[in-house]
């Protein structure tokens, strides 16, 4: 295993303040410095991917860290519509949400979601989880258009 040492572009789907102050904090004490976008429903998730609306200049993200159950769009359809662009399809996606239910999971893997992980509701375990997400896509994956 070979760690990458070029940061990526991590976009955060996240409407909860409290759980993007806590991912924040995993990406900040984490060894490689990311860069973390967020934004706050599904509707600003599609405008950052498609370049529209206020992220005309977003970059492409190299990871997607989605939750479900978002305002506007949410988390499912905003994963539907990823996984059916061409364009989009090969960026990973995170399901990472407060649901243990399996139809949430089942449905998820159904629309293509590269894997779900329930929230902890642990501060620590939740810090712990973020990261071992972010060091599994950055050490261990090899991600399109990285070496």
């Amino acid at each position: 295993m070979t760690p990458s040492a070029e940061p990526i572009d991590v976009l955060l789907v996240e409407d909860d303040p409290g759980d993007e102050l806590m991912t924040r904090e995993a990406f900040e004490d984490n060894k490689i410095g990311n860069t973390l976008h967020v934004v706050r429903d599904g509707e600003e998730a599609l405008d950052f991917l498609y370049r529209r609306g206020d992220h005309p200049d977003a970059p492409r993200p190299d990871l997607i860290l989605l939750d479900l159950n978002l305002p506007k769009y949410d988390g499912r359809q905003v994963l539907q519509e990823i996984k059916s662009d061409a364009d989009l399809a090969h960026i990973p996606v995170v399901v990472l949400t407060t649901s243990a239910a399996e139809e949430d999971i089942l449905r998820s893997y159904k629309l293509h979601a590269n894997a779900y992980v329930t929230k902890p509701v642990d501060l620590d375990q939740f810090i712990a989880a973020v990261r071992q997400i972010d060091d599994f896509f950055v050490q261990v994956v090899r991600l399109p258009g990285r070496h």
